[in-house]
């Protein structure tokens, strides 16, 4: 039988005249370099049955693998359905928190967490225990630091080769109980230091500078975890329990428990937090540990019992630093407007260091709303990375260029004005604003002159930059877990009824 070649076929498929029966001699390999192949290939090595495989150990290993394929078709199914009703339902809403570091953006997420996933949020106790104690032992070591520097400038030949390089402080001077008392503190170090490898335990690189008790730290260097980590699900494995009870989580009898220390050393760091002399050098160097996230020197007595845990106010007053991305997502079934509709939220709070900043813009698409956190009670700080700006002022910009990004002329703006509690406190105490704002004048050195003097800046920026664009506003202390539940109960109906009305829902 001849063969015409057909000029649109390609040559490599036209059949050959000797073998008309056979593939095409350019698939042909035979069986012993193919077996060779698959010698050589690590994969199917890997899971290959072992040679020696008995006939029920092969039947077991088939049962096994029609299992996990039944589990693996099983999760592809969920996710297919849940694809499905994703497309047919609303539209999840969307939520950014912004702000700058320490703007109150976390607890923020921790107050969503506790109002709508109280279960899990209860769950994760046993890690913040561990966050705790090292806010605990961070603030007891910036103090012994401080007290280093006062007895370093007293007698500067101990530590000090060039004392003149630093500025001249009178500090009182330290007696000898207060030398024993930090001596009989060192144990904190170790136990910050193993509190740091046990909730991040390939970051301890950081560790030189802070657990060296000779060494004086004007600013301490403050720890961070990057939120992709996990670092919970971390802390519960080195637990080794699976309960979702918190108090199940934590090893009581564990003789390196860091509360073990903690506990033994309570007097101690009470005696020190209350020191007149360790007060006045804290006045000194403006160190106000109790206007800072994570500060529990007030309750040393609660938070170094032998069996403590935590509250849900002690989890939202913790710090730890996170970088990168942290999302949330939960479903809310029905608000106080009367939605009987499900709606899922995503809420995501990203870092807030200047570093970390140009992070921010690829989730500006598609957001239905970002709540600004600003952290109104340090208009008398600067920021930690650059000593020359106001955080204050800092906020202003981070807000101008917020409400002028063309990218989110269609998002809801919600701004926080955030630590009122600590703002008030501030200005009673006789800080004066004024002393640090210019523009502040001779205005009343209290509260509410204070707060609206503030809004009026956040509103005038936004009717400069976005004119017509309406706004929500809320004075907050977001670590207030029950006014801050109203008020985002308040966000949520907002914006389902905006989600709503965008989806022709509601007219």
């Amino acid at each position: 039988m001849e063969h015409t070649a057909d000029p649109h076929v390609p040559f490599s498929l036209l059949p050959s005249p000797h073998l008309t029966s056979q593939p095409p001699l350019s698939i042909i390999m035979p069986s012993s370099k193919r077996q060779r192949v698959s010698e050589d290939d690590p994969l199917t090595l890997a899971i290959a049955p072992p040679p020696t495989e008995s006939q029920a150990e092969r039947e077991e290993r088939l049962a096994a693998e029609q299992e996990a394929k039944r589990v693996s078709d099983a999760i592809d199914d969920e996710l297919n359905k849940q694809r499905i009703s994703e497309k047919k339902g609303p539209k999840a809403i969307k939520i950014l928190l912004l702000g700058q570091s320490e703007s109150g953006k976390s607890t923020t997420l921790k107050n969503f967490q506790l109002m709508n996933s109280p279960k899990a949020f209860r769950s994760e106790r046993a890690s913040w225990r561990a966050v705790i104690q090292l806010n605990v032992v961070q603030s007891i070591h910036a103090i012994l630091d401080l007290m280093s520097k006062a007895h370093s400038s007293a007698h500067p030949s101990a530590s000090l080769p060039n004392p003149s390089s630093l500025p001249l402080k009178e500090y009182p001077p330290l007696n000898p109980e207060h030398l024993k008392l930090k001596m009989r503190l060192a144990p904190l170090l170790q136990v910050e230091v193993a509190l740091i490898k046990k909730l991040i335990p390939n970051g301890h690189a950081q560790l030189s500078k802070l657990a060296n008790p000779a060494q004086s730290l004007p600013i301490q260097q403050e720890i961070s975890v990057n939120s992709s980590v996990g670092w919970k699900n971390t802390f519960s494995r080195l637990m080794g329990r699976n309960s979702c009870d918190s108090a199940d989580l934590i090893d009581w009898s564990d003789p390196d428990d860091p509360g073990v220390v903690l506990n033994a050393c309570a007097e101690d760091m009470k005696r020190l937090w209350t020191d007149p002399i360790i007060r006045k050098l804290m006045d000194i160097e403006k160190m106000r540990p109790e206007e800072m996230a994570g500060f529990f020197l007030d309750a040393l007595d609660r938070v170094t019992s032998p069996r403590y845990v935590p509250t849900d106010d002690d989890v939202l007053r913790a710090r730890l630093k996170t970088l990168g991305v942290s999302e949330h997502r939960f479903t809310m079934k029905t608000g106080s407007m009367g939605s009987p509709m499900s709606h899922d939220w995503r809420v995501f709070d990203v870092g807030g260091q200047r570093s970390l900043r140009a992070a921010w813009v690829p989730y500006f698409d598609d957001m239905n709303a970002i709540i600004f956190l600003a952290p109104i009670s340090c208009f008398d700080q600067v920021l930690q990375e650059d000593p020359s700006v106001n955080r204050l002022a800092d906020s202003f910009l981070l807000w101008k260029a917020i409400v002028s990004n063309p990218l989110l002329k269609k998002t809801e703006l919600i701004l926080f004005l955030n630590k009122c509690d600590i703002l008030r406190a501030k200005l009673a105490s006789g800080i004066r604003m004024a002393d640090y704002i210019v523009s502040y004048g001779s205005r009343p050195n209290d509260f509410e002159s204070a707060s609206q003097y503030l809004k009026k800046k956040f509103a005038g920026l936004l009717k400069e930059h976005s004119p017509e664009r309406l706004y929500y506003f809320h004075l907050t202390s977001v670590t207030d877990t029950k006014s801050t539940t109203y008020i985002l109960e308040n966000v949520q109906d907002v914006l389902v009824r905006d989600n709503l009305r965008r989806s022709a829902l509601v007219t």
